[in-house]
């Protein structure tokens, strides 16, 4: 009996792994979008029957498989031991979220499932779950994916977060399923993907227990593919509303493509801060409204470098242009007397056509080891795994870019604030025209991070129905409308993103004294992840008292369904 159970829990493993790296293609790159509506379905049922520490080694097999390719792009840190050691460190928490998955779906099916260290119980255990009614199948499914969207509210907050990669995003390129997160934000489109992939592996399932009965699994794609049909409907006439013709604002985007050594080599600030102003220069020859640099392009902090100050001051004056730029800044800390200490912040600036700095903003979402230490007072070890010399101090609060001149306000994020829904929608105030994202993806090279964070940015502008402004040091700097289409992609002539140049667009504003109406997401916020967790943490102390009660007599080997929870407990 030992050799059959083997060989299954190898095929199991297998099937989960296999199942994560479907996850992992799903995003860019490759960005086959299609993979996600299959792969979450095959990571569950990897491991069906199962519960407790094994059906948690199953998901995180899947997870670990999916998140070690995925965030591959880490590895392309210029700081090999700190790169590596956060690839491995990353995958292995975010894993933990697929893992908790597999096996609270498991903990809720409705009916007991035993599998059995015996020849053809896989088989049983397929029929068992056909035999399941079809209700209880369906509102099981239907759970499945508000667990799914339970624990994506989760990792977007704990630990400061990391939302990157949350599964509707895989869709950006979706435009007509996408348009529900105008209503739902990114989560609907994650709680939709995870619920048919459920179920149409449940009907997959089926179909090869009893070909004969269709009624069967087609029951099981029944209601999640109407709803699907329903999104596809609104989303066809949402991206067919015709917009009201108004005004325009001109952007140039300036990106200089500087490697992430150069921007530590502080003997190459001269040189590099001489190409972004020949860049500018170029850029500025085609009259725009606003020049645009993007994060880290300024080498030395702008309110206390007086030649860089000056370089940046007269080229707005020059051309008299607005400008929005990121750079470092420091603020003395306050009631220190002689010795004077400074918290360093990650900044974008306003400056105006008379030269002047009109307002700053502040980043408020810090990146881990990348600008600041986690427990680096306790463990100070860990600063040998960043580069980073020192730590910046988070903002607190958002800040609007008023540009009166052209009648413009807009809001600024900076580097992966725009992957953070709930940090957008503070962002977008209901007099905001357009939202503007600065970052350095530099870190990464020529990876897959800078379409990855690009695809949760169209996220971003359909959930607040806003334009999102993108200028980014080496791609991808380009702009995304309302309803989540990205222009400017591409340099012209050439289909690259990485390399150095400057890219004008026309940002659609709409006429004067008209206000936009605002996206369901943007008055309620994260409404249905919330409710996710709820129900979630409902459904789990429902199911306490199976938890923690004392295990059941073993089941005998021919046994693949055992009674209800219920009947057991009276």
């Amino acid at each position: 009996m030992i050799a059959p159970f083997q060989k299954a829990g190898l095929a199991r493993y297998a099937l989960a792994v296999a199942a994560g790296l479907l996850l992992a293609a799903s995003f860019p790159q490759p960005g086959i979008a299609s993979l996600a509506w299959i792969a979450p379905g095959l990571i569950l049922f990897s491991g069906i029957g199962l519960s407790g520490g094994r059906a948690l080694r199953l998901g995180y097999a899947a997870g670990l498989a999916h998140y070690l390719f995925s965030l591959r792009w880490l590895l392309f840190i210029p700081f090999p031991v700190g790169a590596v050691a956060g690839w491995l460190a990353l995958s292995a928490y975010l894993a933990l979220y697929p893992a908790v998955w597999v096996w609270l779906c498991w903990r809720f099916y409705p009916v007991q499932i035993r599998s059995q260290p015996v020849p053809g119980s896989a088989l049983r255990l397929v029929e068992v779950i056909v035999g399941t009614p079809f209700l209880q199948r369906t509102v099981w499914a239907f759970g499945c994916a508000v667990v799914w969207v339970a624990l994506e509210m989760v990792v977007a907050r704990f630990l400061t977060g990391f939302p990157c990669n949350l599964l509707g995003a895989s869709q950006f390129q979706m435009l007509p399923v996408i348009q529900i997160a105008s209503i739902a934000g990114v989560y609907g489109v994650s709680f939709l993907v995870v619920w048919f992939s459920v179920s149409l592996v449940c009907a997959a399932l089926s179909l090869v227990v009893r070909p004969a009965m269709q009624k069967l699994w087609l029951g099981d794609l029944l209601m999640p593919f109407l709803v699907l049909m329903g999104v596809v409907g609104f989303g066809i006439k949402r991206i067919g509303q015709p917009q009201p013709a108004g005004r325009t604002v001109s952007v140039a985007l300036v990106q200089p493509s500087i490697p992430q050594t150069l921007i530590w080599d502080s003997t190459e600030n001269t040189n590099r801060f001489k190409q972004l102003l020949r860049l500018s220069e170029l850029a500025l020859a085609t009259k725009p409204d606003v020049l645009i640099w993007p994060e880290a392009a300024v080498p030395n902090m702008l309110r206390y470098e007086p030649d860089t100050y000056e370089a940046i001051t007269n080229i707005v004056r020059s051309h008299h242009v607005w400008m929005i730029l990121g750079a470092d800044d420091a603020v003395p800390r306050p009631g220190l007397g002689v010795r004077k200490e400074f918290d360093f912040y990650n900044s974008g600036f306003l400056v105006s056509p008379e030269g002047e700095l009109v307002t700053t903003y502040r980043k408020r979402k810090l990146v881990i080891f990348g600008e600041y230490v986690p427990f680096a007072r306790w463990m100070p070890f860990l600063r040998y795994l960043t580069p980073i010399g020192g730590e910046f101090t988070p903002g607190d609060q958002p800040v609007s870019f008023s540009l009166p001149e052209l009648n413009v306000k807009t809001s600024v994020l900076i580097c992966f604030e725009d992957s953070f829904p709930y940090l957008s929608r503070e962002c977008a105030e209901a007099d905001t025209d357009f939202l503007v994202n600065l970052t350095n993806d530099g870190w990464f090279g020529e990876s897959s991070a800078q379409w990855q964070h690009a695809a949760s940015a169209v996220f971003r502008a359909l959930e607040n129905g806003l334009p999102l402004v993108r200028c980014a040091n080496n791609g991808l700097s380009c702009w995304v409308d309302s309803v989540g289409r990205m222009h400017e992609v591409y340099f012209p002539r050439t289909e690259d993103i990485y390399g150095v140049g400057f890219k004008t667009a026309s940002i659609p504003l709409l006429p004067r004294g008209v206000k936009r109406e605002p996206t369901f997401y943007h008055r309620h916020g994260d409404w249905l992840g919330w409710s996710c967790v709820g129900a979630a943490l409902g459904m789990l102390l429902s199911s306490f008292p199976r938890l923690v009660k004392k295990r059941e007599p073993k089941q005998k080997p021919d046994t693949g369904v055992g009674t209800s929870p219920d009947k057991k407990n009276n």
